[in-house]
């Protein structure tokens, strides 16, 4: 998981000129065993949106502008209007990117 922080943290900065915050070796953990033991099973538990929520604010309050929901189950627990920072959702990012290519 660390290789993939820095070599998506590094493309980001070079090719967009955009700094990137990760959540600390914790956070990253808590918000896998959410996934993985949770999300992936269909399990939605308040404490863990909580928690989630939480993780974004600690990220906000260091500087971060927007948060990445980089896997397709995130949205499962985390809404738009759940959160004052804008929240990038990768799989509706990524399914309107499908739909305008096979438009053109």
């Amino acid at each position: 998981m660390a290789c993939t922080i820095f070599l998506y943290r590094g493309r980001i900065k070079e090719k967009h000129g955009i700094g990137v915050f990760t959540p600390g070796e914790r956070e990253r953990q808590e918000t896998h065993d959410i996934i993985y033991e949770e999300l992936v099973r269909g399990i939605k538990k308040e404490r863990s949106k909580k928690r989630l929520e939480e993780i974004i604010d600690d990220l906000t309050e260091k500087g971060a502008q927007g948060i990445i929901l980089g896997c397709t189950e995130l949205p499962m627990l985390l809404k738009q209007e759940d959160s004052g920072t804008f929240l990038f959702d990768t799989t509706a990012i990524h399914a309107q990117a499908a739909v305008d290519f096979s438009l053109e």
